[in-house]
């Protein structure tokens, strides 16, 4: 029960994802960073009950380039939720800020315009060790909340 209020209808959260269609995009670079993201999402979609066949995955060059593809299939209308993912680790330049912030803001940005859930696995980290252990917890992360939002989204229909 929430807080303090009684008799009030609370939304439980939700994690079956049976007949869930589910996109996933990834960004290429900080390649095995961002395969490890994948494998733990697509692991964790499956125990969540999310059929293979309804998991579909795009790659993308970086991370800047996730939220275009991420809305063009969320304008498709065949899926219930997506999921990005990417990893962006910090240099000795601003370059770091600019991919990080712009391709938060067009993840969200994508999913408000469509109405449609994206869960952003975009780790940024300082180096490559904190990304290779952050990157099954994050990657399995995003898949729960990809699937917990779509059912969500669900009872307001």
């Amino acid at each position: 029960m929430m807080g303090k209020c009684q008799n009030v209808r609370e939304i439980e959260p939700d994690l079956n994802g049976a007949g869930l269609r589910v996109g996933v995009v990834m960004s290429r670079f900080n390649r095995d960073i961002c395969e490890g993201l994948l494998s733990a999402c697509c692991q964790e979609l499956g125990k969540l009950g999310v059929a293979p066949e309804n998991v579909t995955i795009a790659t993308v060059p970086g991370a800047l380039e996730l939220p275009l593809v991420l809305q063009t299939m969320g304008q498709s209308g065949k899926f219930d939720a997506l999921v990005a993912l990417g990893s962006v680790v910090r240099g000795e330049t601003y370059h770091f800020e600019v991919v990080s912030n712009e391709s938060a803001r067009g993840i969200t940005d994508a999913q408000l315009a469509m109405g449609i859930p994206i869960a952003n696995g975009v780790l940024t980290t300082e180096n490559d060790d904190q990304a290779l252990v952050r990157m099954s917890v994050k990657g399995a992360e995003a898949a729960q909340a990809a699937v917990e939002m779509a059912k969500l989204l669900r009872n307001f229909m």
